[in-house]
Formats: C-alpha cells, sequence, structure tokens
C-alpha cells in the first residue's frame, strides 16, 4: 500500500522528518540508524519493488554489525510532487552520482524556502546540488563505511568506515552541528569537519583506486596487495592528487587511506604503507568487494565513473595537468559495462597501455 503525507507522525525536535532520497545501500543503512535513535523518517527510492517492501514488511538491516527491521514510509519520486510541494525541509541524498541532477530537478519544489540537502554521494556532486538550491542551502558529507544492497527491502551493513559532515564554506552551524550528533548515533567516531572538501577530493583518489579493483574480480585488498599493480595504481592515485594539489586542497587521511602518500613528493616508503594499511582495513571489512565491482558483475549496470572519475579529468586540463591513467581508466570501465572486456587481472593489466586491447 503506498504512503502518504498523513501518515507521517509529528517529529518534535523539527518540522518535518528527515527525507532519505536515495534508500539503497548508503541511504538504507544510516535511515535505519536515524529510525533507531528515535527519529522521523521517510525513505524516496526509484525501484517500485523496493518502495513496495520497505512499506509491506520493513526495512532490514543486515550483516556482522547486526539484525534488525525498521519501519517507516516511502515513496516513488513521482509519489513525492504534490502531496510534498513546499514540505521537506532536510533532504539525505543517497541517490547514485549520475543522478543527481534528475533526482534534484524533482525535488527542488518539494523544499521548503530554508529546506537543504545533504550529498550522502562520492564524487563531487555539491556543486551540482549547489546549482539548484545554493551552496548555503547545500551540505558536504564523506562517508567510507561498507554496505550493499540485497534485494529489495534488505541492505547488508558490511563493516565501519569514515563518516564525516562540513559545510562547503567550512562554518558549522545549527543544522550541521544537529546532523552530527545524529550521524554518532550510526557511526561513534563520525566527524564534524570545517574542511570537507579535504575529504572529498580524498575520497576521489582513493576512488580511483577503487574502480581499478573493480575491472578484476578479486577482492579490493587482494589487489592493493598484489606488489606488481602498485606502480600503475600509484601513477593513477597520483595524477588526481596532482589536480588536488593544483586546486589549493588540503586532502585529509581516513580509514588507512593517507592521501599525501599520492602526492608527487610522496616517498615510496609512504607510498608502500598507505598501501599496506588500505590492505588492512579492507580485510577487516565484511564487504569484500567494491559497490562498483557489484555494479558491474552482479547488477549488471552503469556504474558512476562518468559523475565520479571523469569530472576530474577537465579540471586538470585547466591546470594544465595531463591524466593518461585517468582517462584509460574511464575508457576501461565503459568497456566494462559495455561487456567488451572481462572482470580480470588481465583488464588491469590493459590500465598500464595506450593501445586498446
Amino acid at each position: 500500500m503506498s504512503a502518504s503525507l498523513s501518515t507521517l507522525p509529528v517529529n518534535e525536535h523539527q518540522r518535518a522528518p528527515w527525507v532519505i532520497w536515495g534508500a539503497g545501500a548508503i541511504g538504507g543503512a544510516i535511515g535505519a540508524a536515524f529510525i533507531n535513535a528515535g527519529e522521523q523518517v521517510i525513505f524516496v527510492d526509484n525501484v517500485a519493488e523496493h518502495v513496495a517492501a520497505i512499506n509491506r514488511d520493513g526495512l532490514r538491516i543486515t550483516g556482522p554489525l547486526g539484525e534488525r527491521c525498521v519501519r517507516a514510509p516511502a515513496f516513488l519520486p513521482e509519489e513525492m510532487v504534490g502531496q510534498f510541494a513546499g514540505k521537506l525541509g532536510a533532504v539525505l541524498l543517497a541517490v547514485k552520482s549520475h543522478h543527481t541532477r534528475g533526482a534534484m530537478e524533482t525535488m527542488t519544489p518539494l523544499l521548503t524556502p530554508e529546506g537543504y540537502v545533504v550529498s550522502l554521494q562520492n564524487g563531487l556532486n555539491e556543486t551540482v546540488i549547489a546549482e539548484f538550491i545554493g551552496e548555503q542551502r547545500t551540505v558536504g558529507a564523506f562517508l567510507n563505511f561498507g554496505a550493499d544492497f540485497l534485494e529489495p527491502g534488505v541492505i547488508h551493513l558490511g563493516g565501519r568506515g569514515a563518516v564525516v559532515i562540513g559545510e562547503l564554506d567550512g562554518v558549522t552551524r545549527q543544522r550541521t552541528d544537529a546532523l552530527f550528533q545524529l550521524l554518532q548515533k550510526f557511526e561513534p567516531d563520525a566527524i564534524l569537519t570545517a574542511n570537507i572538501w579535504g575529504y572529498l577530493w580524498s575520497k576521489i583518489i582513493y576512488g580511483a583506486l577503487l574502480f581499478a579493483t573493480a575491472l578484476t574480480n578479486d577482492s579490493i585488498a587482494d589487489v592493493l596487495a598484489m606488489t606488481e599493480y602498485r606502480p600503475v595504481l600509484t601513477g593513477l592515485a597520483r595524477e588526481i592528487g596532482a589536480v588536488a594539489a593544483a586546486k589549493g586542497i588540503a586532502l585529509l587521511p581516513f580509514d588507512g587511506f593517507d592521501p599525501l602518500a599520492f602526492l608527487p613528493d610522496a616517498t615510496p616508503g609512504q607510498t608502500a604503507k598507505s598501501f599496506d594499511d588500505m590492505v588492512a582495513h579492507n580485510r577487516r571489512s565484511a564487504k569484500s568487494h567494491s559497490g562498483i565491482w557489484r555494479d558491474l558483475a552482479v547488477r549488471k549496470r552503469q556504474t558512476e565513473v562518468d559523475a565520479q572519475i571523469a569530472p576530474v579529468i577537465p579540471i586538470g586540463a585547466g591546470c594544465g595537468i595531463s591524466m593518461p591513467l585517468t582517462n584509460r581508466l574511464v575508457e576501461l570501465i565503459h568497456r566494462l559495462e559495455k561487456g567488451e572486456l572481462p572482470q580480470a587481472l588481465s583488464t588491469l593489466a590493459l590500465l598500464g597501455k595506450n593501445s586498446d586491447a
């Protein structure tokens, strides 16, 4: 049965419930934690079967961090139009990066004049969100915990990871302090930062490495542990690190990943230690493969490479930085999406080559 606005209880702490727009792995896990903390939440997702399952049976969270089922109304995006116009105060956006613009087109008329959007995504989607509602109504976030969408109504939470929130201008406001306190219910070591861009650009470097591991069927940890591939992976990460440095971004570390180890002046010892630390962190997680790998191998759908990694290439060009490995990575992911190459170490080996297979 479809949910409706009249079924939503009033939250005594805020005018409207928290809206989780994109109830997949990230949005579902965080939304469930908010509900467990006593907050009112509504879910929005474009998968009809997922919405129906949540409304019928609740949202089930599985995995090594505990089993639980939470209940909250869920809607398709088109069901939000009309009954929610001008009523949404805080939206946590957790759709795939390449769906950001479409989500904002639907969502913007639904926000109150003071309503704001928090990007629970990978990439630099804050810039896209700000095109619609302005930087003052856009909040940045950085996430690195392991979660997967298993089936309609079921999310697997595989391991803990960094959770960071911060305003784009670095000034903490009442809304960000409230969100920070709530995010601590999900991740006790959550961070409130004045430098969210430092985390977002560091995640792009790390994200490029994850895209590279998804060229194979091997786990994240196994690929990062293979010393024969570390030189090309280092070269890839350093291309993006050079762009961040040129933009004056103060990169920040997380979960064993040291972005400074992939700047042009990093020592071989620094780089090797960061690889080893990333391997150790990923071996502790029940989530052995990235969501990128899952998009390619399991869900057989487009990845976020065009919204996460590709946008850095023109930024690099504007700084006079050549990015051949980043270009090559995007090309190889596209070929995997089309079924032209297998997910195998032989495809990862192509990353350092300039000619087509």
